[in-house]
């Protein structure tokens, strides 16, 4: 099965913030756009999380340890760490979640 991302439905998960996503049978993956500013409140969730930066700064907090992902990096959240981030600049990150995110369907 081949999937245009464009085609995918968005969802806005905070303001300035836009996943597409798409499932398989185990995983969730987003391809997220998030405007300079945007900030993702803090909140945890039982899938495991494995964020790529592709674009942009995102200074991101897991487990209050602060770090700023730029292109090229990945950072794992494990299941159930409580996390936030705030976009520095314009980004885009994908992100995959196991097991699947049902409350993103």
């Amino acid at each position: 099965m081949t999937i245009n991302i464009d085609d995918i439905t968005e969802k806005e998960l905070a303001k300035g913030i836009i996943g597409r996503y798409v499932h398989s049978k185990n995983v969730t993956i987003g391809y997220v756009n998030i405007d300079k500013g945007a900030i993702l409140p803090i909140h945890s969730h039982v899938n495991e999380q494995i964020t790529q930066m592709i674009s942009g700064r995102l200074q991101m907090t897991i487990d209050s340890v602060t770090t700023i992902l730029e292109p090229n990096t990945i950072t794992i959240i494990p299941s159930n760490a409580v996390h936030s981030a705030v976009a520095l600049t314009d980004c885009v990150v994908i992100d995959t979640f196991y097991p699947i995110r049902e409350d993103y369907k």
